[in-house]
Order: C-alpha cells, then structure tokens, then sequence
C-alpha cells in the first residue's frame, strides 16, 4: 500500500452540495443561453444532463462533470472561436461569481478537511470549474488555508480525466503519484486518478456519481468525504499491522 500524503478533492458533489448549489445556477445559464425562452432553456437543461423528473443532473453528464467549455459547445455548436471565447467568459463569470457565492458545504466535510489537515496531509482542489470559482468557494466555506492550491480547467493544458492535475499537484508539492489519493463523485475524477498513477482512487456518493457508475474505477466507495478520514486511519493501521 503506497503512504498517502497528499489529496486532491474534486469540488462539486465532494465538497459542495452539488444540488443545492448549481441547480438555480444552471437554470440561469440556460435561461441566459436562451435569452429568455423558459421552453428552450429547458430543453438546453435536458441536453446538458438535468433529469426533470428526479430534479437532479445524471451522473456523467455535461453539466455533472464538464467545464463551461463542454457547456458552450454543447449549447452553442456553430459559434465562431471568437463568439465561443466570449461565451465561455461569460459562463466563468456566472459559475466563479455566482456558483462560489451560494456554495453550500455537505455534512461534515469542513470539520473532514480540518482534520485531515491537522494530520498534515498536502490537500488540493481538481475541478472541471474554473480556478477563480474553486478558490472563490474555498473561500466562501472558510477553508481557503487548508489547501495549497485550486486547480480548474483553466489552469492546465488538459483538464480532468487527463492527468495534468495530478502532475501539476506533485509538482508543487513533490509528492510522487502514488502518494496523491484523488477523490471525487464521477467516473472523470477517477480516471484522472488512473491516468496520473495515483495511490489511491476514492469514489464518493455525495453528488451526481452512482455505486454502478463509480464502482469500475474506484479502489473504495465511501459515503462521503466525511468518512474520509477514519477510512484513511483504518488503512494506515491495517498497512502497519
């Protein structure tokens, strides 16, 4: 078992109520987008992944686990660059002011990080967000000093599943891959653990990912980063024993 030292947390639906937070944010983008229509934001919704009978986005989906580029160019497929720039500033705008203003914490998870902190594990932030709107939700919850960094889409070449995230993680910090535990809620935060050699691969059940959806790619299945920390003890002490 590799010594875990470090841990990168996806954002949304690991640390924050993904529901809670993004549903009146996406419907305000697709309302945007839609410059008004109720029918065809709903429809934009639909496309994105929001399931209207469960009121819930699917896991996997666009919106469950893509950046505001995957947004615009599902939404806006016949835009010039230029226009797809503009409309990608004009969704980071929304998402970083917006989306880290109304985040809300899921159970447990600020006294969790604090925790895990204190046992001096290097923590970090993967989302498909931009970097602006992790900080600026790290700063809303109040734990902004327990992580050294945030990384979103827009501060790597590749954003998740691709490994750029973990690399620029163990380059700031010096850990080895096999040291980094990624945790995270859809399928895209394992397989950037996978495709980065991470130590330790923890699917969470706190958003939009499934026990079926998860399963395939996760060393472990926890209930929430909540259970983070007794589970990461327990596996010291069974390495020890």
């Amino acid at each position: 078992m590799a010594d875990i030292k470090g841990i990168l947390f996806d954002k949304d639906g690991t640390l924050v109520d993904f529901n809670a937070t993004w549903l009146g944010i996406a419907d305000f983008m697709a309302m945007d987008a839609a410059e008004g229509d109720r029918w065809k934001a709903d429809r934009l919704l639909a496309a994105a992944g929001f399931d209207f009978v469960s009121k819930r986005f699917k896991p996997d989906s666009i919106f469950a686990s893509g950046s505001n580029m995957d947004v615009v160019e599902l939404w806006f497929p016949r835009l010039s660059d230029e226009d797809q720039m503009l409309a990608v500033a004009r969704f980071n705008e929304i998402t970083s002011v917006q989306g880290s203003s109304m985040a809300v914490a899921l159970p447990g998870i600020i006294d969790s990080l604090r925790t895990l902190h204190k046992k001096s594990f290097r923590m970090g932030v993967a989302t498909n967000d931009s970097t602006s709107g992790a900080e600026k939700t790290l700063a809303t919850l109040g734990v902004a000093q327990l992580f050294d960094a945030a990384f979103g889409y827009d501060a790597v070449a590749n954003p998740k599943p691709a490994p750029d995230t973990v690399v620029a993680f163990c380059d700031l910090t010096g850990l080895k891959p096999s040291e980094i535990a990624m945790v995270g809620d859809n399928r895209h935060d394992l397989e950037m653990a996978r495709a980065g050699g991470c130590g330790l691969a923890v699917g969470v059940l706190s958003g939009t990912g499934t026990r079926d959806s998860l399963s395939p790619m996760a060393d472990v299945i926890l209930d929430s980063v909540a259970d983070l920390p007794d589970f990461l003890s327990a596996r010291v002490s069974a390495a020890a024993s």
